[in-house]
């Protein structure tokens, strides 16, 4: 096989985008390699290579129980008696057991840790963003999420109702009112308790900042205290500092938060505007001016285009932003 095509074979077989095509997890990730296929038929043939490859090692969890396991290998071993007086020390023609009980053993232990770890990998769902991504999720219970820019959310596959955050996502929780399921985001710092509803939770910068739009929720922080929450209040708690506040969004308060595509931000610095960018984007800014950092910024900016975004904080601020490599220049007009 050319070096180029083997090179495109392994990393397809660890792309996780391209193993959601192969599942058909995403709609996106679908969308994206369908297309990508068609405008490279060339490589047709490897990617229904690598499609089969990771088709034809999935095991069904129940492929090995480990109480069969077990009891072979206690079967093996029930028919070795080295206890007998006339037990000796094997000489080369008779080692062949010897042999056998170690091959044996060594076989089943590497069934038994493959049973566990393709258990494992197979039970959680796993989704990640890369720098200035999005993508739009629709879970089995119903509930919708849009997963912002590098970020990664976790689930198990049997319960899609308790998953595991890391970075920014919008959630619209289905709410199951015949059996009062709940539905939990667990972050480093809290968990936030849902019934049904729509709110926004980052967890970025050692802290964890959830935004309630529709409903109501209540979050179990770190330290065990729970607190409540009201349509149009925001909650920020640092499990490190143990600091928590909970306040109602009013036009005085300093605030920022991101919502389906859009940065939201009220009486807040470009600094921390930028701030935001750099967690989104992968970028890193420089301003050439302290001036530039102070100046206040207002309103909702798009966030899912990196160029329409700098065009619209230029005209907000009233600055000029030079995008050369990967860092964002701030100067004054």
């Amino acid at each position: 096989m050319e070096e180029s095509k083997q090179h495109l074979l392994e990393n397809l077989l660890e792309d996780t985008s391209f193993k959601n095509w192969v599942y058909k997890r995403n709609r996106n990730d679908v969308a994206f390699w369908n297309k990508w296929i068609d405008a490279n038929s060339d490589y047709a043939e490897i990617v229904f290579t690598a499609r089969d490859i990771i088709l034809g090692i999935n095991f069904k969890n129940n492929t090995l129980e480990s109480d069969f396991i077990e009891d072979k290998l206690k079967d093996v071993l029930s028919k070795i008696d080295t206890s007998k007086p006339e037990f000796t020390i094997p000489t080369r023609k008779s080692k062949l057991p010897k042999y056998i009980l170690a091959g044996v053993t060594f076989f089943i232990a590497t069934l038994l840790l493959l049973f566990y770890n393709l258990k494992e990998s197979n039970s959680y769902v796993v989704q990640k963003t890369g720098f200035g991504e999005t993508i739009n999720l629709k879970l089995s219970d119903g509930t919708t999420v849009v997963l912002n820019g590098n970020s990664e959310l976790k689930y198990d596959e049997q319960n899609p109702r308790n998953v595991l955050l890391q970075g920014e996502a919008y959630f619209k929780v289905k709410s199951k009112p015949s059996t009062k399921a709940k539905f939990w985001v667990t972050t480093t710092d809290l968990k936030v308790e849902v019934f049904g509803t729509h709110f926004n939770v980052n967890t970025r910068d050692e802290k964890t900042k959830v935004l309630l739009d529709e409903g109501s929720i209540q979050l179990e922080l770190k330290n065990g205290s729970k607190k409540k929450m009201n349509p149009g209040e925001i909650a920020i708690y640092s499990n490190k500092s143990d600091l928590f506040s909970h306040k109602k969004i009013n036009s005085d308060m300093n605030y920022s938060f991101w919502r389906e595509e859009t940065f939201v931000f009220n009486n807040i610095s470009l600094l921390e505007v930028m701030h935001y960018l750099e967690n989104s984007y992968g970028v890193t800014t420089e301003f050439k001016t302290e001036k530039s950092k102070k100046i206040i910024l207002t309103g909702g900016i798009p966030n899912g285009n990196l160029k329409i975004c700098i065009k619209a904080i230029e005209k907000s601020a009233g600055i000029k932003i030079n995008h050369i490599d990967n860092n964002l220049v701030i100067t004054n007009n």
